[in-house]
């Protein structure tokens, strides 16, 4: 029960950041989106029953205090002129945007202006908006990381949490969540990922442990806390909920997730004719032997359709931290997607920038690029 309660708190804590905006639901709680924007898989036995951010909220988060921790705020769902008129240092405001369905990937039920109860769902990390009113406020864009998240400083809101746990919460800063601290008690957090362009991509984690709809499964029930069912021996983790409210819903979940494609890069945002001598580049310096195909990976080479192709953490140069706390000990090829939108990069966010990682890769293979090369090179990556 020990491991169990301490699995919940730190997964919810990054599913309750891996939902994004919460919006007027559409569709039904069959559809893949419904359930991606709105369903919390039961996920409250975490949040409120456990972590009781629910008081938290309801005493001391206004609006202002929730855009600077990165939650987003769906201004679609708002009357006009709601923003322009309430206290954003108000505690209140918050309880009656949730009432309005308006922070994304947070749902709460209000009563008489109280809230009783609140959960989270995949948008909350996974969704963001596009800034169109101000920071943090307006439409929301499924498939992308919320990097401004601040998982970590919100889970340690929780008067739950341990003094000493709060601090390593602290510690991991915007867009950065560890999903295994809450089983194996290490401190190395990962950037939240973007989940756009998924399809050709079986294994889409930095470790590829399983497909697609085994990390759905792992997050749902051990990170954000939700009532269902996973279990993996290979990393001793075996969790079982009667009745499962995650598993049935992972089909249609996937699909949905298979539909969202990566954004285009603005236009501008690149040299074209630099970029066309950086695809050379690219492929002369044997990039494109593991960043293969239109999804640019080797993942789905593997000997069979269930076995991932896998790298060394020492083949690529990636520290093996995270790696050693998986299933498989290994790293996946990152799939390159729209490059020029998630700085920094890495699953470590360990390159600040696509010059970074070039001279990485540079200085690890010995590449002997020219200054001029590895300038064309980073133009044709910010145009992927």
């Amino acid at each position: 029960m020990r491991a169990r309660s301490i699995a919940l708190t730190a997964g919810l804590a990054a599913a309750f950041f891996a939902s994004v905006l919460f919006s007027k639901p559409t569709g039904n709680k069959h559809d893949g989106q419904w359930i991606f924007r709105f369903d919390t898989f039961g996920d409250e036995q975490l949040w409120t029953d456990i972590l009781r951010l629910h008081e938290v909220v309801q005493s001391a988060v206004s609006p202002r205090t929730a855009l600077s921790v990165g939650l987003k705020v769906d201004a679609s769902v708002l009357p006009p002129n709601f923003l322009a008129k309430a206290n954003l240092d108000d505690p209140a405001t918050t309880v009656e945007l949730l009432r309005r369905n308006a922070v994304v990937g947070i749902v709460a039920k209000v009563e008489d202006r109280n809230i009783t109860s609140l959960g989270i769902t995949c948008a909350l990390c996974h969704s963001t908006v596009d800034n169109s009113v101000t920071a943090g406020i307006r439409k929301r864009v499924d498939g992308q990381a919320n990097r401004d998240l601040n998982p970590g400083a919100i889970i340690a809101l929780s008067p739950a949490v341990p003094p000493a746990q709060k601090d390593v919460y602290n510690s991991w800063g915007a867009g950065r969540y560890d999903p295994r601290f809450n089983h194996d008690g290490i401190n190395g957090p990962v950037l939240i990922p973007n989940i756009y362009s998924l399809q050709g991509v079986p294994f889409e984690t930095y470790t590829g442990d399983g497909p697609i709809s085994y990390w759905n499964a792992y997050v749902g029930v051990t990170q954000m806390g939700g009532h269902g069912n996973f279990c993996d021996p290979r990393i001793g983790i075996c969790i079982s909920q009667t009745p499962d409210l995650v598993t049935p819903k992972l089909p249609a979940l996937l699909q949905y997730q298979l539909s969202l494609f990566k954004p285009a890069p603005p236009p501008g945002s690149f040299n074209v004719a630099a970029a066309g001598r950086g695809r050379t580049v690219f492929n002369n310096a044997g990039c494109s032997s593991c960043h293969a195909g239109s999804t640019f990976t080797d993942v789905g080479n593997g000997p069979d359709s269930a076995t991932p192709k896998l790298h060394d953490p020492a083949e690529t140069g990636m520290n093996p931290l995270y790696a050693s706390r998986s299933a498989t000990g290994k790293y996946r090829t990152e799939p390159l997607r729209a490059l020029w939108q998630h700085a920094p990069y890495f699953h470590d966010g360990s390159a600040p920038t696509l010059a970074a990682v070039v001279e990485h890769y540079n200085s690890h293979f010995l590449l002997g690029l020219t200054e001029a090369e590895k300038a064309d090179l980073v133009e044709y990556l910010k145009s992927i």
